[in-house]
């Protein structure tokens, strides 16, 4: 049976992550800037390679992907069965890491930039840049159901050709119907390869989501990667009541699926019961080389932005939009030229106190 394990530092860090990881990049990783004949806008192949940096850049996107599965905590605030619960919502957070298998550099968000979505289960989702150095974001989320608010923040070590990576941010979900607050502690994540190789990221250790109303638990080991990739992405653990007995035992991949299945309190398999999915990763579009799905794919697109849209939102970006019409010398202009003007309103308002 799974050990409970001692809390970590806080969570809440998917964007955080990203930004990062790119401000290593900036200095450290392959660079394709001279081969796309602009300065400022920065593309980095995991594969080392240039062949398509100039199609994925076109692509630019800030990506609120982990609404994708928002259905789960649907579900988890009808469920009755309070353990049964944290299965849904334990496997909503798995979800989220199937977009860190994708180590393409994203498009970073500039201070302030914000991002809006609707249109999609309901819910209402809204997110900010708050800090550029170190990058800080937060993001608030809602429907009927749930009340999702995030504060992303991390501490990184740097390695040499790797990043450890440690959040110590904030993630809560509260469920509505329900009446339960939820607090996740992420496992850390590990960028390996990030100036030689290719790069991957992994997030062996222990993810913890807590139902501070009742003091339930889950447990969720992410198995370390070992030597030809065994055990990469694998993921076992138990769904503890608040005496800590195991009433649920959970297993699958973040990049694939999730199970469940009731146990005993030896923390097997009852007898009569089967093993359950709970949740399946979406198809990629068919010969769709970075692994978006079409959920990625929709969400940069004005047809889940809100009728009136913040003059912020990165959908509106100069950059962006010139990137999506492949005008790479007009996009690293306007670049440079949001950077240049937020970096001269910083320094009137010093000069202003």
């Amino acid at each position: 049976m799974a050990p409970i394990s001692d809390q970590k530092q806080g969570a809440g860090f998917f964007t955080s992550f990203a930004s990062t990881l790119s401000s290593f990049g900036n200095a450290m990783s392959k660079s394709v800037n001279g081969l796309l004949g602009y300065e400022g806008l920065e593309i980095i192949n995991p594969d080392g390679g240039t062949e398509d940096t100039e199609v994925e850049a076109q692509k630019g996107r800030w990506k609120p992907e982990l609404m994708e599965y928002s259905y789960l905590l649907d579900l988890a605030d009808e469920c009755e069965d309070p353990h049964m619960r944290l299965v849904y919502a334990a496997a909503w957070f798995v979800s989220l890491y199937f977009a860190i298998q994708r180590t393409w550099k994203p498009f970073n968000p500039i201070l302030g930039e914000t991002y809006e979505m609707v249109n999609h289960g309901g819910i209402t989702f809204i997110a900010e840049q708050v800090s550029h150095h170190p990058p800080m974001s937060a993001a608030h989320a809602e429907n009927e159901h749930f009340v999702y608010d995030i504060t992303s923040k991390l501490k990184t070590k740097f390695l040499g050709n790797s990043i450890d990576i440690y959040p110590v941010g904030r993630t809560r979900l509260t469920l509505k119907r329900a009446g339960v607050v939820l607090d996740l502690v992420p496992p850390p994540s590990k960028a390996n390869n990030i100036i030689f190789g290719r790069t991957w990221v992994d997030s062996p250790g222990d993810m913890i989501l807590t139902n501070l109303t009742t003091g339930d638990k889950v447990v969720l080991y992410f198995q370390p990667c070992g030597w030809f990739g065994a055990g990469r992405y694998e993921v076992d653990g138990y769904v503890y009541n608040a005496q800590e007995e195991p009433k649920y035992l959970m297993t699958g991949k973040w990049n694939e699926f999730m199970s469940y299945q009731p146990c005993d309190a030896e923390g097997e398999p009852k007898p009569g019961s089967e093993l359950k999915e709970v949740w399946r990763a979406a198809d990629a579009p068919k010969n769709d080389k970075f692994q978006y799905t079409h959920f990625a794919h929709k969400i940069n697109s004005f047809d889940t932005a809100p009728k009136k849209l913040l003059p912020s939102d990165s959908r509106l970006r100069p950059d962006r939009l010139a990137l999506e019409h492949a005008d790479l010398s007009k996009a690293g202009l306007e670049k440079t030229r949001l950077e240049e003007r937020q970096r001269a309103e910083k320094e009137n308002k010093g000069g202003q106190r």
